[in-house]
């Protein structure tokens, strides 16, 4: 194994998130909390195609979560989870949603689309920081067992 093998092999969380400004402050929130590398692959259309072309390639690297926040129209994660929720199944890769707080609907309509899980997006800064603690913690909980020692 080289070096750069180790490096490429390393876990990581990929981002769909259609706003530069709100992926760039949840990706540093979540890095400040523990979280892996975090790979931002844009809107919901680059996102699908990135994810798409790196899932269909078994010698690649995979992420360990798909964190979808996507703010087009209140049914845009909604929409892209049910697109892509099949291939990201196959492969075994949880996906979470951001929502609104209060939304109870757009939560179960998520969860009912194949996120294995929901959170808040906070706009009071501890609110927030427990949020990206959460998540974190969701990402150690979900990885799968046998990617260990890889």
């Amino acid at each position: 194994m080289h070096l750069n093998d180790q490096a490429e092999n390393q876990p990581f969380v990929a981002l769909i998130d259609d706003d530069q400004h709100s992926a760039h402050l949840l990706t540093r929130m979540l890095l400040a909390h523990g979280s892996p590398d975090i790979k931002w692959y844009g809107d919901a259309n680059a996102g699908r195609s990135c994810l798409t072309t790196l899932l269909a390639d078994p010698a690649t690297n995979w992420p360990g979560l798909v964190i979808v926040d996507l703010k087009a129209h209140s049914n845009a994660n909604l929409e892209f989870i049910a697109s892509i929720r099949p291939l990201l199944r196959q492969k075994g890769v949880p996906v979470a949603a951001m929502v609104q707080p209060g939304d109870l609907a757009q939560r179960n309509a998520l969860q009912n689309a194949g996120a294995a899980a929901v959170f808040v997006r906070q706009a009071e800064l501890d609110a927030y920081r427990r949020e990206a603690a959460s998540i974190v913690s969701f990402w150690a909980r979900s990885q799968r067992l046998d990617a260990v020692g890889m």
